[in-house]
């Protein structure tokens, strides 16, 4: 029994995918396991196996196409039957007719009347000659009876009428020039399926959600004193704490703290809508060798700050090797970006689509701040710029909610509460 295979769906939220690549050849078998097709989205590539032993007998989707969930990409059978037959040459198309030439039109020339109405006697070929020759037959005298034209006074008048001198014709000028582009040297490159989705998916959510931005410092000299503490605990056995999990604590305590953060907007239904998730999860931006990846720490808002770290560290793992499903992927209004240990000040960041806002984190600066004496003190400062989608939240709600981050960065021991 020949049977299809469509798209697979592999997350909740997918409704297509890119067909990165064919495992196995039409007329190949397979056994249970094997890997048929790897399929792409905006975030992860899987490798789709088959549930059972067949035959694949063709392919109706090339790899490379972008595929709706449940479309019929390929046949296959338990039993090889039913391959598919060779394609017949196709029939070559008739020979057209050559086109018949029409004649110009044989119909005689009506005659010709002078201005106040009198016929001018003409023949009917002198009339066709005269038109040819644009002679006008009224300022011709013929030489036929009654003073008919004939052919020959036509040809008369034309040789003997004044040859007409063309009007002075402005010089002309040089058309203008457009400026010239120059190519810009290089090699040119195709970007990846995930490229090109990423890509596609990014400029319409900086196109569509109408962004807005909030910079602030936070001074962390005990932040910083407070996680080389931690870690300096090495027979513990607990894992190191790294900045970006003293971030991750932050945002997630600002989120226990207002909920109202954790709403991101829905545009299926007609006019939109607002979905309140109330979970606490947080995106978390990880660097990996096939690009940047945000997926989402589950409960992060109340999770102990050991308890955040470890999860956190298996997240960022699985992502750099590969292993991340689209489950991984869900839910989450706010990721936090931390690019600090790339010698960024500030980083604006746009917002992952589906989400509602994320903080972009920059590096850790010295620098020297006045004290209420107004003696310069020496602080470091993390950079922090908050973007957030103005279709749910005002200046004043985001700059609450980056506040509460900035009091838990500033006053650490409150992270290692639980909140």
């Amino acid at each position: 029994m020949v049977r299809e295979l469509v798209m697979p769906k592999l997350g909740l939220t997918m409704t297509e995918g890119v067909l990165a690549e064919w495992r196995v050849s039409p007329g190949q078998p397979f056994r249970s396991g094997d890997v048929l097709l790897v399929v792409e989205t905006d975030k992860i590539a899987s490798e789709v196996e088959a549930d059972s032993d067949g035959v694949l007998i063709e392919t109706t989707i090339p790899a490379g196409e972008t595929v709706a969930v449940g479309t019929p990409i390929a046949r296959w059978s338990a039993d090889g039957a039913g391959a598919a037959p060779a394609p017949q040459p196709a029939e070559a198309p008739a020979a057209k007719a050559a086109p018949i030439a029409v004649p110009a039109s044989t119909r005689p020339l009506p005659a010709p009347v002078r201005a106040n109405g009198e016929r001018i006697l003409s023949t009917p070929l002198a009339r066709r000659r005269a038109e040819g020759l644009g002679v006008d037959l009224a300022a011709v005298t013929g030489s036929g009876p009654r003073g008919r034209i004939k052919v020959a006074d036509v040809e008369a008048a034309a040789q003997t009428r004044p040859i007409p001198q063309p009007a002075p014709q402005p010089a002309p000028q040089p058309a203008p020039q457009a400026p010239k582009i120059e190519t810009p040297a290089g090699d040119r490159s195709k970007p990846t399926t995930l490229q090109a989705t990423v890509a596609r998916r990014l400029t319409a959510a900086k196109r569509d959600v109408p962004h807005f931005y909030l910079a602030a410092e936070a001074e962390v000299t005990e932040l910083a004193a407070l996680r080389d503490r931690l870690n300096a605990d090495t027979e513990s056995g607990l894992p190191r704490i790294s900045m970006t999990h003293l971030v991750l604590a932050a945002v997630g305590r600002a989120l226990a703290a207002m909920p109202e953060m954790d709403r991101v907007w829905d545009d299926e239904p007609a006019g939109g809508a607002i979905l309140a998730l109330g979970r606490g999860d947080i995106g978390m931006a990880v660097d990996t060798p096939r690009g940047l990846v945000a997926p989402v720490l589950r409960g992060a808002a109340t999770l102990p700050l050991d308890r955040l770290a470890a999860e956190a560290a298996s997240l960022t793992r699985r992502a750099r090797d590969g292993r991340l499903t689209e489950e991984d992927f869900q839910g989450g209004a706010v990721t936090v970006s931390n690019a600090g240990m790339h010698n960024v000040t500030y980083m604006t960041s746009i917002i992952n689509p589906g989400q509602s806002s994320i903080l972009g984190v920059g590096s850790v600066r010295s620098v020297f701040r006045p004290d209420e004496a107004g003696a310069p003190v020496l602080k470091r400062e993390l950079g922090l710029v908050l973007s957030a989608d103005h279709r749910l939240f005002d200046g004043v709600t985001a700059l609450t909610f980056l506040n509460r981050i900035i009091a838990g960065l500033e006053r650490p021991l409150r992270l290692l509460r639980a909140a």
